[in-house]
């Protein structure tokens, strides 16, 4: 067993991994194969389900579901009821299972508004930013900043999280430069 916290009212399943320094707070439930890395918060009410990937730093605020095929890697932010899916065309009669699932990947340093959707089967690249309440449902390059329904690109974002202008550099010193895939950071 790790150096990690477990609210009394929470559940983990057997065959679990969870990190050092992780905190899963108030009902919440990892469900069995779930891969849980260092530093890691999950607020109140929080699903993990099976076979789930998770890296360090990550912080998952109350209310989401992360749901079988969503893979999250180091520093991503899951703002309060923001939503997984993980079925394009979901039928309670006509259940797919793991082979009907849609990989969802958010890539280092990504951040998801509060009560943002991301539909299954696409990419957020690292250190984007997702609006509150946008609906995700294309790829998102690396530094994008996206809002609306459906998300559009309406600017960019430096790795602190500030805003960027035409220069693409940020007053915390960082500098950027334009790629066909996103931003890169000089």
């Amino acid at each position: 067993m790790g150096d990690f916290f477990v609210h009394e009212s929470s559940y983990v399943d057997d065959n679990v991994i969870i990190g050092d320094g992780t905190k899963i707070w108030y009902f919440c439930h990892i469900q069995s194969g779930a891969v849980i890395g260092k530093n890691c918060s999950f607020g109140q009410n929080v699903n993990v389900s099976n076979d789930v990937k998770i890296g360090d730093g990550v912080k998952v605020q109350n209310n989401v579901s992360i749901y079988e095929g969503v893979e999250i890697e180091d520093y991503v932010f899951c703002g309060p009821s923001m939503v997984f899916t993980n079925d394009l065309t979901p039928r309670a009669k006509y259940p797919k299972g793991h082979a009907g699932y849609k990989k969802t990947i958010l890539h280092t340093g990504a951040t998801v508004g509060a009560n943002a959707t991301i539909v299954c089967g696409h990419e957020l690249g690292e250190w984007c930013m997702v609006a509150a309440g946008a609906v995700v449902t294309d790829n998102v390059k690396p530094y994008s900043l996206v809002a609306g329904v459906p998300a559009r690109h309406i600017g960019w974002v430096c790795e602190c999280g500030n805003r960027l202008g035409d220069s693409l550099e940020c007053s915390c010193g960082r500098k950027y430069k334009m790629m066909n895939e996103g931003l890169i950071q000089l």
